[in-house]
């Protein structure tokens, strides 16, 4: 299926796997591209090191182009984006919205910029300055998530821009990637979807739970860190809910004290990023010192494996998904469901032509 989406980054189907930390490693991003799909490799819980190895671990599996997704407030983003130029990544995706300076230096190292938005102006803006695409994520989506649904916000982004604009939030099947496409969407961007597939190396207890939940045990929460995140609703989430301001900042420095020892980073290090990433978002100080919370509390259940003392991030289609595929398997499907859908409503089409009157009759009438 010929997009938008794939004539500009070169996969076989208008597919993307989102670049989910802790979930998407080198194992899952390059499945799904062996699938045909785009995948995304995670990078903000990666030193610049360690990026450089996984990416290097990416090409030694497959030979079909990926991405690596990037935080534009990092302090080392500059030394991220020549790992991406230097190892020849086709796809640089960001969380936040990308500098212009940024966007140049990349699109002129013929990397194609991706950033993923919740808001037409932020569409509007990295469109204007340079960007290739959009990933348009609705409130249905996992993480931090905002208020407008996928099918309010798509068409508008879609009508607002010239770029390809990329569905996220809610999808998981064939039928959600007609509807996008019906909507002017170039493809679909899954997370939740390719975090419950057998490639995916979270571990399996874990995916026990996403699999029992139903829709009504996915949430939001603003606990965590400060902002509006969606997850799966547990008993360390409803007692997130119920700790007070004190317990909250007294987790988050033992949280940040944890991340820093794991990431290799100084406390003036942290603290400038911080202060990016304050600036970035209009946070308050709370937040910032919560935001160590989501790395780590993230790792507990997507590496550690235990659910019961971590967070576990996804959309609300968490509830409609019983099966762990590959991701050759999933694609597949996704596409197969696709086909067999449009094969539908063009026949459809067709009936209700041929059942109307001629012409000549239907004016009589």
């Amino acid at each position: 299926m010929k997009t938008a989406l794939t004539d500009l980054v070169g996969v076989r189907h208008p597919i993307v796997q989102t670049g989910m930390g802790w979930v998407a490693g080198p194992r899952l991003v390059s499945a799904t591209a062996n699938a045909g799909a785009l995948g995304i490799l995670a990078s903000a819980t990666m030193t610049v090191d360690q990026l450089r190895a996984a990416v290097r671990e990416v090409k030694s599996r497959t030979t079909a182009p990926f991405g690596v997704n990037l935080r534009a407030d990092a302090g080392d983003a500059r030394d991220r984006v020549r790992v991406i130029v230097d190892e020849g990544v086709r796809v640089a995706s960001f969380a936040l919205a990308p500098s212009r300076e940024l966007i140049a230096e990349l699109k002129d190292a013929g990397v194609v910029v991706v950033p993923s938005i919740g808001a037409r102006r932020h569409a509007e803006k990295v469109a204007a300055w340079g960007a290739d695409a959009v990933i348009v994520q609705g409130g249905e989506g996992g993480g931090h998530t905002g208020e407008v649904a996928t099918t309010v916000l798509l068409p508008q982004v879609v009508d607002a821009v010239d770029i390809p604009v990329i569905a996220a939030g809610g999808f998981y099947d064939g039928r959600g990637l007609v509807a996008a496409l019906a909507y002017g969407a170039a493809g679909v961007a899954m997370g939740t979807r390719f975090l419950l597939t057998s490639d995916s190396t979270v571990p399996a207890a874990v995916k026990a739970r996403y699999l029992a939940a139903s829709v009504k045990d996915v949430t939001v929460t603003t606990r965590v860190d400060g902002l509006p995140h969606r997850m799966l609703r547990t008993e360390l989430v409803a007692g997130l809910e119920k700790s007070g301001r004190v317990a909250s900042l007294t987790r988050a420095v033992r949280h940040a004290a944890a991340f820093r020892k794991l990431s290799g980073m100084g406390w003036y290090r942290m603290a400038r990023d911080g202060l990016a990433m304050r600036h970035g978002k209009d946070l308050t100080w709370s937040q910032v010192l919560l935001a160590a919370n989501t790395p780590m509390m993230l790792k507990t259940a997507m590496v550690d494996g235990r659910p019961e003392a971590g967070v576990m991030a996804c959309g609300q289609v968490a509830g409609l998904i019983d099966d762990l595929p590959s991701c050759t398997e999933l694609i597949d499907r996704v596409m197969e469901e696709a086909t067999r859908t449009l094969d539908r409503l063009s026949a459809d089409s067709v009936k209700q032509a041929s059942a109307r009157p001629p012409t000549e009759d239907r004016d009589r009438i």
